[in-house]
């Protein structure tokens, strides 16, 4: 069984109208699910809910829908871990390194990986598999430095007994599963 699980954080239609390269960051992190499942990987879909918006705006964006067999939680926080049952799926699949995805780079996917790591997980943050929200021109910072930004935090954090990158989706390497 493989120790690693690949999280898609809020890749919902109605987070990513307005996404910074939201289809480039959509088809990267479809790729990368399409490769974890492949290798016996885990795929956990964690999904904001609003209660303001329209169910359909909330659903898992079609570029990415689930398949048979992956898990798809709820979640009412940017911590993709509270009050939610991600960490006992996580702890059933035997998983202690996360392959993080997702929208927003600045709220959900900091959240959650900076959790990841307190919880106990080793955290690879897929360099172009986030995104945020464009911001209108002349607004500072810019998504795309946003994005940096956080690439650039997750490269050099350090969690004591936790070991942390910042990997481009075409380098990230899922392991088959092993035989038992």
């Amino acid at each position: 069984m493989p120790d690693t699980a690949l999280l898609i954080i809020d890749m919902q239609r109605a987070m990513l109208k307005d996404a910074h390269e939201g289809e480039t960051c959509l088809a990267k992190v479809a790729e990368l699910a399409e490769r974890a499942r492949a290798n016996g990987v885990p795929v956990v879909y964690l999904r904001q809910q609003f209660a303001q918006l329209p169910a359909e705006w909330l659903e898992v964006h079609p570029a990415l829908t689930p398949e048979p067999g992956d898990v798809v939680l709820d979640k009412d926080s940017a911590d993709s871990f509270l009050d939610t049952t991600l960490g006992e799926v996580l702890d059933e699949h035997g998983v202690r390194r996360l392959v993080v995805t997702g929208y927003a780079s600045d709220y959900c996917v900091d959240s959650t990986s900076r959790s990841a790591l307190s919880h106990g997980y080793d955290l690879v943050l897929v360099a172009d598999g986030h995104t945020t929200i464009e911001r209108p021109a002349g607004v500072e910072p810019t998504a795309a430095q946003i994005v940096a930004h956080h690439n650039g935090i997750f490269s050099v954090i350090q969690y004591a007994g936790r070991s942390v990158a910042v990997t481009p989706a075409a380098e990230i390497r899922f392991a088959a599963s092993a035989a038992p």
